[in-house]
């Protein structure tokens, strides 16, 4: 277990009338397992997109309605057929998933393996939690770009995930202007960030509070 401090204490609140308060904090050890699930849960949430989205590409649509006629055509067989284009169906959902499967298992033994010790041990990294009635129900995180020419300079934000029974709420936002906030206050020039193209409602929240699509999206 780490024994690092975390710096400055910082807390974001907002209240609703038909919701429950949430507030934004730094990240404690107690945390842990609420963050790992969020964020396993966030993640799967991809593959389903994913899969929908190879479903619509041409040569998907060639290979589902080609395949199984192919096989029709050489057995005579419907049932034989059928089983086939179901075969590839399990094939390529698995397919989709597999991509997400690899990038949770990565990031949990990289920088969320333990993350007092990646985000909160130095003065310019932090990574946050939004918290409503004791659950933590979103998270962030931040850490300059890995790259010594740029250090100081531009600041990463990472793994933003709002639980779905949360969202709508203006936490999303919330957190991307916790992490805004602390490299304006650390002195960075930039904060950018990776997704897909898939990831439409976050490309929506992204552009909406001003990053600009580049290699990466920057701010």
């Amino acid at each position: 277990m780490s024994n690092c401090h975390s710096h400055g204490p910082q807390d974001f609140r907002h209240e609703s009338l038909l919701m429950a308060p949430y507030r934004i904090r730094k990240y404690r050890e107690s945390d842990r397992e609420w963050v790992v699930d969020l964020f396993s849960e966030g993640v799967a949430e991809y593959a389903p997109i994913t899969f929908r989205h190879i479903l619509k590409l041409p040569r998907t649509l060639v290979l589902l309605f080609g395949g199984p006629l192919a096989v029709l055509l050489a057995s005579g067989s419907w049932l034989l057929a059928l089983a086939t284009n179901l075969t590839l169906l399990v094939l390529l959902r698995l397919f989709a998933k597999y991509p997400w499967n690899e990038f949770k298992v990565l990031v949990l033994q990289s920088d969320m393996s333990d993350i007092t010790k990646f985000y909160l041990c130095d003065h310019g990294s932090c990574f946050w939690v939004a918290e409503s009635e004791e659950q933590v129900v979103g998270m962030v995180g931040a850490l300059p770009v890995n790259d010594p020419t740029l250090w100081k300079q531009k600041l990463q934000l990472l793994h933003l995930f709002v639980d779905s029974g949360h969202r709508r709420r203006g936490i999303a936002k919330a957190l991307v202007r916790t992490v805004l906030q602390f490299a304006q206050d650390r002195g960075y020039r930039e904060v950018v960030l990776c997704t897909s193209m898939l990831q439409h409602s976050a490309l929506a929240l992204y552009r909406s509070m001003g990053f600009q699509k580049t290699a990466l999206l920057i701010r």
